[in-house]
């Protein structure tokens, strides 16, 4: 069975990523995993509040049920996506709870966003699952800055999010947060953005994102912690590439292969096989294209 401290920690040293596959929809388990052991990758199933709250993933159990009938474990690892302590919509969210019930259903790793709350509220709210997490013998992810996209209503020019470096991850700031929330690694606002949830915009195609290089090489000096990028699809291939050279070991990706599958469903009738082949492929392009990191596996384990 992978570790996802470990895998996460040996993508940073051999300057490769882990992709992190959302799931807002029960059937996109198979073939996202199918995919990734077809490419002899190492990647992370995963699942957000927002998508089973806004989606049809049900539940973190029930995706972590699915997930058990299709692993693998030489490849796949369960990773617990955005668990906000403020959510999209601005309300409060019960969040240990839910860190909870992921440990008992055999997350291998958990994600905490405190990213809404000062510094300080982040910091503690982190620890606290930080140590729950650690007790459990697995890795929290933590978010310091604010990467957009989620939030209910419209969301500024993308323009002008990167011109203004509106809500990027300060420098200062993460330098402090990497040693006193106790956090794993650290998902920071670096230029990219999350695909809309909202039912209205939910089926646009996102902006496309660039990264701002030199911002994640300062941040990675100053937290010395393998760095992740939510929002990962829609960005242009050649920051990928950089951004990955400069600190980014986890790279999340949603909405490319979830509008696949939507599309497809809706191209066909509900035809879900149709829709999971679509999800395949998808991933496969976003390995090999995207990404470029097909036999990571073997990079990462030698053999």
């Amino acid at each position: 069975m992978l570790d996802a401290k470990d895998a996460i920690k040996r993508a940073k040293a051999n300057k490769t990523v882990v992709p992190g596959f959302n799931i807002p929809y029960l059937p996109m388990v198979k073939p996202t995993v199918q995919a990734v052991v077809d490419n002899n990758s190492v990647a992370m199933i995963m699942v957000a509040r927002v998508e089973w709250e806004k989606f049809e993933s049900i539940s973190l159990e029930a995706v972590a049920e699915e997930y058990q009938r299709y692993k693998n474990e030489k490849h796949t690892m369960l990773h617990l996506d955005h668990i906000p302590v403020i959510d999209e919509d601005m309300k409060k969210v019960d969040y240990m709870p839910l860190i909870q019930r992921a440990i008992k259903s055999g997350y291998q790793s958990v994600m905490i966003d405190a990213s809404r709350l000062d510094l300080d509220g982040n910091i503690n709210a982190t620890k606290e699952v930080s140590e729950l997490a650690h007790q459990a013998g697995i890795a929290c992810e933590a978010e310091l800055g604010a990467v957009m996209g989620h939030e209910s209503g419209a969301m500024m020019p993308y323009e002008e999010i990167f011109a203004t470096k509106k809500g990027f991850t300060d420098i200062d700031e993460a330098r402090r947060f990497s040693t006193e929330s106790e956090c794993d690694w650290l998902s920071v606002a670096v230029g990219s953005i999350h695909g809309a949830v909202a039912e209205n915009t939910r089926h646009q195609k996102k902006p496309q994102a660039r990264l701002d290089i030199e911002h994640i090489k300062k941040l990675s000096e100053a937290t010395s912690l393998p760095l992740v990028l939510h929002g990962g699809s829609g960005i242009q291939k050649d920051y990928i590439r950089k951004g990955i050279e400069t600190g980014i070991a986890k790279i999340n990706v949603g909405t490319e292969i979830r509008q696949a599958y939507e599309q497809a469903i809706a191209k066909t009738s509900g035809d879900v096989p149709a829709a999971q082949q679509a999800v395949y492929n998808k991933v496969c392009e976003i390995i090999n294209d995207m990404l470029c990191i097909k036999d990571t596996r073997t990079d990462l384990y030698g053999a």
